[in-house]
Order: C-alpha cells, then structure tokens, then sequence
C-alpha cells in the first residue's frame, strides 16, 4: 500500500501540468499569442506566486530543461555541416557585432551607475545573452527558420552558445576579490578541456555515430534506436554541461554531426514527442520560479 500511495503521489503534479497546458495553450493561441507565453502564464498561476499548486519548481527544472536540449539537437539534425560552414559569416560576423555591442552598450551604463569595470564588464556580458529556447520555439511556431532573418537569429544565437567557454574563462580574470594566482591558469585550462570535449564530440559524431546506429537498426528494435538517440542527445549534452559549456551545445553539436546520416529522419520522429513535452514543461518551470 506504501508503494501504490507513493506511485499515485506522482499523479496530481503531472495532472497539474497537463491540464495547465491544455487550457493555457489554445487560449493564448487563440488570442493571437505565441504557445510560449500560454505555457509561461501557465506555470505562473500553478506556481508559488498564485495558486502555489507546485510549492518546488526546482525540483523540476532538471527535467524540463532536457526539452531545451532536445530542441537544439532537432535544430542541429537540419543542419548539414556544409550548410553550418556556408553560414560561417553570419555565425561570426552577426553573432560577434551583437554581443560585442549589446555588452558595450549595457556594460558603459552598468559603468556610469556605479560599477567597476569589471563589474561593469561582466554585467555586460551577462546581459548580451539571449534566451535560445524561447527564440527558437518562435521562430519554429511562426515557420520563419528558413527565412533570411530567421537564420540570422539562428547565427546570433549559436555564436552566444558558443561564447559562454571563452567568457567562463573570462570571468575569473575579472575577478577583484578573492582571487588567488592559479585563476587565470585554471580559466585557460578550463577553456581547452572544453575545446577538446568539442573536438571529441565532432569525432565521434563523423566516425562512430553511423557504425554504431546500422548495427542497431539490423536488430530490428524500434525502441532500441530510440533509446540509442536520447542516449547520443543526453550524453553530448552532459559532457558539454561537465566541461563549462551549456547542454544545449553538446546536443546540438550531436544533431549537426547526424544531419548527413542515413538514419536522420528516423531519429527526429523519435525525439520530436520528447521535445514537444518536456520543452512545454521547461516554459512552465520558468513560470512557476516567477515571483510576482
């Protein structure tokens, strides 16, 4: 009996999630607003700050954000690596203009209301940033990935993913209080443990990741090639997020070195169910950490 009682403790949140999206949603969409916001304001009336239906939204964010890490795999297996290097301007050019000016612009008014430079500095950095997950959700709902500013978002976008190794290796070195001498040593090795992790990833994505899908397709186990898949985005993601990056690289980088596979299609029908639900999950948890 203490089992099934602890089993059906489970229920009433998972309840609550449901029936929070299934109202919130279509009458967002209806009113002409995007599904995030519908999960957004969702999350703010079972939260805390209203109804406090969910008392933890941290116990949850864990899982929610695995929707956002299977996003950017998705986003990653539309993506051919020829198509990634022909978008190498925009990456670089686009995405350098945007964080370099917005953490001028931000940092110089940090500055003139009393920061330190550093201070002032990292603030900036801090606020150059934008959030991926609710960006792309957008573009995805409105169809505008393939246009022209879509896909200068997207460069936007990944350069600030890729950015976050050089400004956590950064930050240190603008440290002015409890410093000691190895930081700044610490900061550079830091950043070539994270380039090597990229570099094993890509390797293993080119040479590994094909051999090792064909031998689980000549099983003849659907659900096999499926857990393999959530395996690949998971771990990717988990070696970027243990090496100072964000999970959302590693899966990413996941998706990009699958887009030329054969099993490509097979896996986004896969992985699209999982994404659609735990990233709907994500929104809600940030709705439930605002606090009103």
């Amino acid at each position: 009996m203490a089992d099934a009682a602890s089993h059906a403790s489970y229920l009433p949140p998972i309840l609550t999630f449901c029936a929070g999206a299934v109202i919130a949603v279509p009458l967002f969409r209806k009113l002409g607003q995007s599904a995030v916001l519908g999960y957004l304001a969702a999350g703010i009336v079972i939260g805390p700050s209203l109804l406090g239906v969910i008392q933890d939204p941290d116990a949850i964010r864990g899982t929610a954000e695995i929707g956002v890490v299977l996003l950017l795999f998705l986003v990653g297996l539309e993506l051919q690596p020829s198509r990634l290097y022909s978008m190498r301007r925009d990456i670089l050019g686009l995405g350098l203009a945007q964080m370099g000016l917005s953490a001028a612009v931000i940092g110089l008014v940090g500055w003139r209301l009393g920061l330190s430079g550093g201070g002032a500095v990292a603030v900036g950095v801090a606020l150059a940033l934008s959030a991926t997950s609710i960006a792309l959700q957008l573009l995805e709902e409105r169809g505008d990935g393939n246009e022209t500013y879509g896909r200068r978002t997207f460069s936007i976008l990944l350069f600030q993913d890729m950015a976050i190794a050089p400004v956590l290796a950064l930050l240190p070195l603008l440290a002015v209080t409890g410093t000691e001498s190895g930081s700044p040593m610490r900061a550079l090795a830091s950043f070539g443990i994270a380039i090597a992790a990229i570099v094993a990833i890509v390797f293993a994505g080119r040479y590994l990741l094909n051999p090792f899908f064909r031998v689980l397709a000549n099983s003849g186990a659907k659900e096999v090639m499926t857990a393999a898949a959530l395996l690949i985005v998971l771990g990717a993601a988990l070696l970027m997020e243990h090496v100072g990056l964000s999970m959302a690289m590693g899966a990413f980088l996941a998706g990009v070195m699958l887009a030329d596979s054969h099993f490509r299609h097979e896996l986004e029908a896969d992985i699209e169910p999982f994404r659609g639900v735990l990233l709907g999950l994500f929104f809600m948890a940030v709705g439930m950490s605002l606090d009103l």
